[in-house]
């Protein structure tokens, strides 16, 4: 599912004059570090860009539109030169004493984030004021408070855009996965910015080994609890890990931005392993492998 950034305009992206009003062109200033950090979040991460502002009677005779609009569109022409677009740009024009449930932080203006397909707890509201801290309260995500005093309500309070990118550059990027069969329930856990913690159960002793090196020389925390009819034979567990992991670690992945495809050779003592993995979408699958046994793990009796 898709994440969102609701970004606030006047006070977060450019400075908020006296008056409140960025009816002119020498009003238009923006906040330090906002293009670049901007331009990097919109790079390098999965957020779509929304736009939501409350701009004070915007269309009558104490705000005309015609004041408005250059200095927004100026903005926005500034922005996407720099790889900035916003998805949606909400504004609201009513002023405060006619409490709009348009107006943040009411949702009336974001139905269409409320109704299902966005990832909402993923989500955050960025704004200078208490209201677009409440704003994501009443949207079910979190928020980013630009202001000098901190909030316990906000994930982060900073005046710094720099530090911004680095918060949403840095969360962890995780999923969990349950898959259910006839023959198996499993649940996968994954952390790709992790420290390499595993914590395997799948009731075949070298299967977990070998998902535990995944995690530990990925540097990623995976956690699978397999529960398969071993009774029976092991492939329908196998298959089923496999199956869950891969949903989990593309969930986890998003939309694959700045990462990049890797190969690499590991030489070992005893045995010499080449991997080379493709995020690209296009699975494909070389087998070459003799095995002098008819299975590895418990039974060394059935040894060829």
């Amino acid at each position: 599912m898709k994440k969102v950034l609701f970004i606030d305009r006047d006070g977060t992206i450019i400075k908020e004059p006296p008056d409140e009003q960025v009816d002119s062109f020498d009003k238009l200033e923006f906040l330090p570090g906002v293009i670049t950090n901007l331009s990097k979040i919109a790079a390098e991460t999965d957020y779509e860009l929304v736009m939501v502002t409350n701009q004070d009677g915007l269309g009558t005779e104490s705000y005309p539109e015609d004041t408005f609009w250059p200095v927004q569109n100026l903005m926005l022409q500034i922005l996407k030169g720099e790889g900035v677009e916003f998805k949606e740009i909400f504004i609201d024009r009513t002023m405060p004493e006619e409490k709009a449930p348009t107006r943040k932080p009411g949702t009336a203006m974001l139905v269409k984030y409320l109704s299902g397909g966005i990832d909402l707890e993923s989500s955050y509201v960025i704004g200078d004021r208490l209201t677009d801290i409440q704003l994501a309260t009443n949207l079910g995500c979190k928020a980013i408070f630009i202001n000098n005093q901190d909030s316990p309500d906000a994930s982060l309070s900073t005046t710094d855009w720099k530090e911004i990118y680095g918060f949403l550059k840095n969360i962890p990027r995780t999923s969990r996965i349950i898959r259910q069969t006839s023959e198996t329930i499993i649940e996968v856990s994954v952390n790709l910015d992790g420290t390499g913690k595993g914590n395997i159960k799948t009731g075949l002793g070298f299967f977990d080994h070998m998902l535990e090196q995944i995690a530990r020389h990925g540097n990623i925390d995976l956690e699978i609890v397999a529960k398969g009819d071993l009774n029976v034979d092991e492939h329908h567990t196998l298959e089923d890990v496999a199956i869950a992991l891969g949903e989990a670690i593309l969930k986890a992945l998003g939309s694959k931005k700045s990462i990049e495809r890797y190969s690499f050779i590991l030489p070992m003592d005893d045995s010499l392993a080449e991997v080379a993995l493709d995020f690209g979408g296009r699975p494909w699958l070389i087998w070459d492998a003799e095995f002098k046994r008819e299975k590895i793990g418990e039974d060394r009796k059935s040894v060829v």
